[in-house]
């Protein structure tokens, strides 16, 4: 028997989820002596002893802050004592300290990202050290959104300040301090602390929360944090998964002890399309209406791959629900939900929704449309109605052609699986699957692929070299990469010279790996001040790691693209970003001018504050900063040859026949209709290809033959270069300079 109970996975359609236990004894399947259920299996069945219920002799004082607890934090407990995941915290503590590796098993909403930290805090995981340090607790998530938003619950939850006692680190974003015990994370920050702290000596214990994920950096740290365990006989590792498949997680981790909790879920009624669905977009949006139109009361979660499609689904459902009016219909809240979104609108979420229009009408309805942030990551009471067209955004890597893509994918069956279980969190639910049950049955993965084994390894192998860990070929990968790849990864830092030729990290490599950036943007950052244009290239560094600043609605099209062309540059994309970030610093970062300028405010705040952050990184590694006189001819040429240092293996070359190819592997691409160049240079570097309709690059600048020669040679060696009609135009530019006695 499965303590955790009937999960959606391997069910029926209709068939769903039998209710588990929220109250002690209600679980049918438990073993009667509560013990271990078998040993070959080494899979604990917790009984429902050990939750304590608040009594007279209960402390009054937080010994976090020594301040008296709030009103507000009992009326919590009573709810946090009602999650499946409570009446097992003295059972779980004891595990852990019997075990310094412990797998736990509990499905989303079962209360263990926000509960189990505390119990790791509640048991003494946060002494201080023989240094006097405070050792404490960290967790990982995959995703800022979960990190910020269980960080901000459960420093609600303690009845501290966030910041203080709980925080949350994000790439470009810490909010934690000298007192911060509990602290939760994004898994980059985690390997990115690694860097500097190796045996992560600060933490007494470490949470690998959302396992499953088996993001790049989720992967990798299972490597290291296994390692650092073997070394640290003190140091307790947890890793949570809200699949069943945690096999495969035991047996990695030296057969650690298998702990199941039980979800707190009602049946859900699965309902499949006839035939496939041409538009899945305007599909969800008509679901979404005609559910609010004829089903009763419950709030609905849509999953679209990503915001684009989310603000225009939120646009439509609100349009076409406003056209019904009258009190027979109840009224409706649209919430996004999506990473770029800012921490304020994401905790639109929680909120009810909205009462009736009229006392006594029909109920309000909150329709949360939301990335695969919702699938396991945040859980949200009420939803009720689920709508799954059965897609997601994936990055996808062709080492051959060295492209890799976030490319719109069909999901896996454990994704489908635990999409449709979060409508069965509050009474039974119903999830309407988009996609045929064949399609289902046949055509979707039992899986997630892992990101590793589809993505560009460029970082993980700069941040592994950093970390001292040189044989990668050997590196306990719970999913070995295929070798391609990582020579593809080594050869793209051997060229950008944060390795040597024995595959050895540079000074220059060590210091790029510092920066949270990918290779090509940090060595462009790092190589930016002897062009003398570093202030130019961390701005425009800075907003390409930033969500789009340009906003393009669909009913001011027009009038968008006349406002971005205001800011654009004759040689390019980047310059062009770089014209738009300093009139709205020039302005005052004025929120009228940007709304009239079609510029995303919130973008461009974002921007700021990462450029804010690499600029003091660039100040701790003496890199200064600076700025060719913008009256000089070669104010833009500097930043467009600084643009080449980073990115020369980014490049597209006209042909005669007027078609663009990429440099090296010869593909075909043409400009992103978003570009603002009006002509087609000979040379041009680009910051992404996209694949859509076709092969795109996109955010491009004009460059010059003469520079790639120059700047990197090494990359340009014509004796190893594939016939091409780019090769051609180098070997005649070689000539002509010959002959001009430049060479």
């Amino acid at each position: 028997a499965d303590p955790a109970g009937g999960d959606l996975e391997g069910r029926g359609e209709g068939e769903g989820r039998r209710e588990a236990s929220a109250a002690a004894g209600e679980t049918a399947e438990r073993s009667p002596a509560g013990g271990v259920m078998t040993d070959r299996k080494r899979k604990i069945d917790l009984d429902d002893g050990g939750a304590k219920r608040r009594d007279v002799g209960m402390p009054t004082t937080n010994p976090l802050t020594g301040r008296t607890f709030s009103a507000n934090y009992y009326k919590i407990l009573d709810k946090r004592m009602t999650l499946p995941v409570y009446e097992f915290k003295d059972k779980f503590t004891q595990i852990v300290h019997d075990n310094q590796i412990v797998v736990l098993v509990g499905e989303t909403g079962s209360g263990k990202t926000t509960q189990i930290t505390q119990f790791l805090v509640d048991a003494g995981y946060c002494a201080r050290g023989g240094d006097g340090k405070i050792k404490g607790v960290a967790c990982t998530q995959p995703r800022r959104v979960a990190a910020m938003s269980v960080a901000r619950r459960v420093a609600e939850e303690m009845d501290v300040e966030l910041g203080q006692q709980v925080g949350y680190t994000i790439r470009f974003e810490d909010l934690t301090g000298p007192q911060t015990i509990l602290r939760y994370m994004t898994d980059g920050m985690l390997l990115r602390e690694a860097m500097n702290d190796p045996l992560l000596e600060r933490y007494s214990c470490i949470v690998l929360d959302e396992a499953h994920e088996r993001t790049v950096a989720t992967d990798v740290l299972f490597g290291l944090v296994k390692e650092v365990v073997r070394q640290r006989p003190d140091l307790k590792l947890i890793v949570m998964s809200a699949t069943l498949d945690a096999g495969k997680f035991q047996q990695y981790f030296n057969n650690a002890p298998r702990v199941d909790v039980p979800g707190r879920t009602f049946p859900v009624e699965i309902f499949y399309t006839q035939e496939a669905e041409r538009d899945y977009l305007e599909a969800a949006i008509r679901t979404a209406v005609q559910i609010h139109l004829c089903e009763p009361e419950g709030d609905i979660l849509i999953f679209l791959t990503g915001e684009d499609e989310i603000e225009q689904a939120c646009a439509k459902i609100s349009a076409e629900l406003q056209g019904q009016a009258g009190s027979e219909v109840g009224p409706v809240a649209c919430v996004p939900l999506y990473s770029a979104l800012p921490p304020q609108d994401q905790q639109k979420v929680f909120d009810p929704a909205p009462e009736p229009k009229v006392p006594g009408g029909p109920k309000g309805r909150k329709i949360v449309v939301s990335t695969n942030i919702a699938e396991t990551s945040l859980t949200i009471d009420g939803i009720v109605y689920v709508i799954d067209p059965g897609f997601s955004k994936q990055k996808v890597y062709n080492p051959r052609i060295r492209v890799e893509s976030l490319l719109v994918t069909a999901i896996s069956q454990a994704s489908a699986n635990q999409r449709a279980g979060r409508a069965g969190r509050t009474r039974p639910g119903k999830c309407f699957r988009l996609f045929t049950q064949k399609a289902f049955t046949k055509e979707l993965q039992e899986q997630t692929y892992p990101e590793m084994l589809r993505s560009n390894l460029g970082s993980v192998v700069l941040t592994l070299k950093k970390l001292g860990i040189d044989d990668l070929v050997h590196f306990d990968f719970m999913d070995p990469p295929a070798p391609e790849t990582l020579m593809r990864a080594l050869e793209l830092l051997n060229y950008l010279g944060a390795l040597n030729d024995d595959g050895d990290l540079t000074d220059l490599g060590a210091t790029m790996a510092e920066f949270p950036l990918d290779p090509q943007l940090s060595k462009m950052l790092v190589a930016s001040p002897k062009f003398n244009c570093s202030n130019e290239v961390l701005s425009i560094v800075a907003m390409l790691s930033s969500p789009n600043i340009f906003m393009r609605p669909k009913n001011a099209q027009k009038a968008a693209d006349e406002a971005k062309a205001r800011f654009s540059h004759v040689d390019g994309d980047h310059l062009t970003l770089l014209n738009a970030y300093y009139a709205w610093k020039s302005n005052g970062e004025d929120k009228r001018w940007t709304y009239d300028n079609f510029l995303n405010g919130r973008s461009l705040q974002s921007g700021d504050s990462v450029r804010q952050q690499l600029a003091r990184l660039m100040a701790k590694f003496q890199l200064p900063l600076s700025s060719t006189e913008f009256a000089s001819k070669d104010y833009y040429i500097n930043i467009r040859k600084a643009l080449v240092c980073g990115f020369f293996m980014h490049v597209a070359h006209l042909d005669p026949s007027g078609h663009y190819q990429t440099v090296k592997d010869n593909q075909p691409v043409a400009l992103h209709p978003s570009t603002c160049l009006d002509h087609k240079p000979e040379w041009v570097v680009y910051h992404e290809f996209t694949l859509t309709t076709k092969q795109f690059i996109r955010t491009v600048t004009d460059v010059k033959g003469e520079w790639l020669l120059d700047l990197a040679n090494h990359y340009y060696d014509l004796r190893n270069f594939p016939n091409s009609s780019a090769k051609r135009a180098l070997e005649k530019l070689v000539a002509r300079r010959k002959a001009a006695g430049g060479a």
